[in-house]
């Protein structure tokens, strides 16, 4: 699967909680050099997609609050309440 493809197949919780199996897996030991690096790769992988799919979220939000406030402004230089 694409880079791309994959992160737009995934969402937050699952990748987070992909993401956790692998620093399980790597905390655990026992793997062999390769895999130690695959797996390492592939957390990498996951932490962006969350911290994509976070800063998305906190756009989101920041767009609403900003959307509220101008609105809240607009109505007092309206005068106020209807």
């Amino acid at each position: 699967m694409a880079a791309g493809t994959e992160e737009a197949a995934l969402g937050y919780e699952q990748a987070r909680d992909e993401l956790i199996e692998v620093v399980r897996r790597l905390e655990a030991g026992g793997t062999s050099l390769e895999e130690s690096l695959a797996l390492w790769e592939r957390g990498e992988e996951l932490a962006k997609v969350c911290r994509r799919r976070l800063e998305g979220a906190r756009a989101r939000l920041d767009a609403s609050l900003a959307a509220e406030r101008a609105a809240e402004a607009a109505e007092e230089a309206s005068g106020g309440k209807e």
